[in-house]
């Protein structure tokens, strides 16, 4: 039997570069993305890039949608329009564009595609107002993709919680952080997807720190609504119209 193949984007670095390291340890061969790989707000570059990975592999059987980047921690009205959208586009293009591309060849009925996403998706905050918008937006790509019935795959949000990485030194809402999430308890989490040990959490988010596999598997058992860990509306009550 070959080796699962997984792509990891944003993998040179940070939590990329753990989950990376963790999935070649578990038996995985690891496509590690980076810019100087593929640019993955580049529609040509990602679609040669994942054509030449299926020419040699044949298939994928996970996809790490990780490459993702963070706006000046500012007031909206104070932000750069094209940083804004540079934001907005590596961490829903980039997502989007990569999803695009390997769908098409997942590994049928095993394949799986984990989005890191945070918290800051549900989190209404005037400052890096393009990053909470843009993880708000991947996470309602996770719950189009993977639920329901007729779901397109088994697709996860998997919040890595506040790991010790450049990007998180560099945040001023970190300075004087005293506790971090360790990249086990990231990789842990990625693992039990990879596995299929989670599969019921599909189209929600995970969040590592908080979360482990068993009190998901857990909670799971109790059962899980339409609703539970996804981004949507929330009527005021039972007789509202929208409800």
């Amino acid at each position: 039997m070959t080796s699962p193949v997984a792509i990891v984007t944003g993998a040179s670095r940070g939590i990329g570069a753990h989950l990376a390291e963790a999935l070649e340890v578990d038996g995985y061969a690891v496509e590690r993305g980076s810019r100087s790989t593929a640019e993955v707000t580049d529609r040509e570059a990602v679609e040669a890039w994942v054509a030449d990975i299926v020419e040699r592999h044949g298939r994928v059987d996970l996809l790490v949608n990780n490459a993702g980047v963070i706006d000046a921690e500012i007031p909206l009205v104070d932000s750069d329009p094209d940083e804004w959208w540079q934001t907005v586009e590596t961490n829903v293009r980039g997502p989007y564009l990569m999803t695009r591309a390997v769908l098409p060849h997942l590994a049928r009925g095993t394949g799986r595609i984990v989005n890191l996403n945070s918290g800051a998706a549900y989190r209404n905050v005037d400052a890096a107002t393009a990053y909470n918008l843009s993880k708000g937006a991947l996470a309602r790509l996770t719950s189009q993709l993977g639920l329901g019935e007729e779901r397109t795959a088994l697709v996860f949000d998997l919040a890595p919680g506040v790991v010790r990485t450049d990007m998180t030194l560099a945040m001023t809402m970190h300075r004087g952080r005293t506790e971090w999430t360790s990249p086990a308890e990231v990789s842990d989490l990625l693992l039990a997807i990879a596995h299929g040990d989670l599969d019921a959490w599909s189209g929600r988010m995970v969040r590592a720190g908080t979360d482990t596999v068993e009190s998901l598997r857990a909670r799971a058992a109790a059962g899980l609504s339409e609703t539970d860990r996804t981004l949507g509306l929330r009527p005021w009550g039972q007789d509202d119209p929208l409800g």
